[in-house]
């Protein structure tokens, strides 16, 4: 008899990832377009006077801070899930040794998050370390979530995430970065107090990204 999991049940709602899918996707393309607006500055192709590098100061830090809270989650709660799903057919070890190379970096990016040209170096770093452990993630895990995990336990495992978070950060970005029919789904799914949220959120969001990034 074996001792595998048993599929995901098929009468069983699935999983819904779409929070992942877009906070992933928000990662990548802040640290990449952190990576070229602080290379751009070091290359002395564009200014940035204190209030810019105020501004990118204070974003790198909750970008940063943000993907610790994600990866620790992973960590601590969705990796012991998908053993305790999926068992063999799941393997963690390359995943794992990406997330530990994320906090040096991490730290290293906080520790020169005031000074925007030496930001440019690491940052490329952590756009490139995510481009890749993101879409190996995405590739490898995905599919055992949908056939394994159910999506009481997946909503159980959100709830563990998004606890420590900075919805007044994290909410915009996600806005941002959603596709249009995301974004109905994610209205659809959280209501109208998404919707008043993203009003109150949505202007202060727009400014700090006119300062870091020039328009948008």
């Amino acid at each position: 008899m074996s001792d595998a999991p048993a599929p995901h049940p098929a009468n069983l709602p699935a999983p819904n990832l779409l929070g992942f899918r877009i906070t992933h996707r928000a990662m990548r393309a802040d640290s990449r377009r952190l990576a070229d607006a602080t290379g751009e500055i070091a290359a002395g192709r564009q200014p940035c006077g204190p209030e810019r590098a105020a501004a990118i100061k204070n974003y790198v830090v909750k970008l940063c801070q943000g993907i610790h809270h994600h990866h620790k989650a992973e960590d601590d709660h969705l990796w012991p899930l998908l053993v305790r799903s999926a068992g063999a057919e799941v393997d963690l070890s390359e995943l794992s040794e990406d997330h530990s190379e994320l906090d040096p970096l991490l730290a290293e990016i906080q520790s020169v998050a005031g000074d925007p040209a030496e930001l440019a170096k690491p940052m490329r770093r952590l756009a490139d370390l995510l481009d890749e452990h993101i879409a190996e993630e995405e590739r490898q895990l995905f599919p055992v979530i949908m056939r394994h995990v159910t999506a009481k336990d997946w909503e159980e495992l959100e709830k563990h995430v998004r606890k420590g978070g900075d919805p007044r950060f994290e909410l915009p970005r996600i806005e941002r970065h959603a596709r249009p029919e995301e974004l109905a789904e994610l209205r659809r799914l959280a209501g109208p107090v998404l919707v008043v949220m993203l009003a109150l959120l949505r202007p202060g969001h727009r400014r700090r990204e006119r300062l870091v990034f020039g328009a948008v």
